[in-house]
């Protein structure tokens, strides 16, 4: 199967992007002959480039799900920022990665508005607020937490703020003249408090545990607990899937301290018993 390059050649799968593709031509052309394959030179313009460790533009301006003017830098400061980028009246994938953010979000121990934010900026420049104050509507309700008002907010912008936003994530799109879509890839990002990229992570399905990870570690492990740490120690995050995996040098350094401290648990055990042994005889 062919892949997208991201950033220094690490791939990505580009089973979403064919998956859209085909979808949007039998969504508009009716499943008809009139339906057209995209050119292949078009598609490879879309893709994910990381700009890990770069920082937003915290001056841009965009329009709130009120209708208020806001700049980024509202919104960063204190906590990490989950950045999801989508058009509002996509009918399909953009749908897929709020839903698969939602439920990945739903499981998570810390709360919207509380330990992290979310950030959703529509890329298309014709849409309104009044559209993405019915798309928070919803995925308000689907995460059903108090107080996610507050930290979940749906942006959209001209298209010269879209197109400093989308480059300086490195999220390539294009439109589709023959159908009027966009065609994207899909995923989303997480930045410290301070606006810098930390971690991308792919698809419409995000392992509750890698986003709880890099929540953690763009927030400067500020939040989560010891165990927390702990799992920190035991994963570590891979660029070229988006996800943690299992770091087995540090695994096993972990085992061999725990080893040593119950060894050193043992002979401190021991000396003490011996010892109130020792006493015990002295008196008899």
């Amino acid at each position: 199967m062919s892949k997208v390059k991201i950033d220094r050649g690490l791939p990505l799968p580009r089973l979403a992007i064919v998956g859209k593709i085909a979808a949007l031509l039998l969504l508009v052309k009716g499943g008809t002959s009139e339906a057209q394959p995209l050119d292949p030179e078009f598609v490879e313009q879309i893709r994910i480039e990381q700009k890990l460790g770069e920082r937003l533009p915290l001056d841009l301006v965009f329009t709130d799900e009120n209708g208020a003017p806001v700049t980024l830098g509202k919104f960063f400061g204190d906590k990490p920022v989950v950045l999801s980028l989508a058009y509002y009246d996509c009918p399909m994938l953009c749908t897929q990665v709020l839903n698969g953010l939602v439920r990945s979000l739903r499981v998570l121990k810390f709360d919207i508005g509380n330990e992290f934010e979310v950030l959703t900026v529509s890329f298309d420049p014709t849409e309104s607020h009044e559209l993405a104050a019915a798309k928070k509507d919803v995925y308000l309700r689907r995460y059903g937490r108090e107080g996610a008002a507050s930290g979940w907010h749906f942006l959209t912008g001209t298209q010269e703020q879209i197109d400093k936003l989308t480059e300086a994530v490195g999220f390539r799109y294009e439109r589709d003249d023959q159908t009027g879509e966009f065609i994207h890839a899909s995923g989303i990002m997480v930045l410290t408090p301070e606006g810098t990229l930390a971690r991308y992570h792919y698809g419409i399905e995000y392992a509750p545990k890698d986003l709880q990870l890099s929540l953690i570690e763009s927030a400067k492990h500020e939040i989560g607990t010891a165990v927390d740490e702990l799992l920190l120690l035991c994963y570590q995050y891979d660029p070229k899937t988006g996800k943690y995996g299992f770091a087995i040098m540090n695994s096993l350094r972990i085992g061999g301290l725990a080893t040593v401290v119950t060894i050193g648990a043992f002979v401190v055990v021991m000396l003490r018993r011996d010892r109130r042994d020792t006493t015990k005889e002295s008196y008899a």
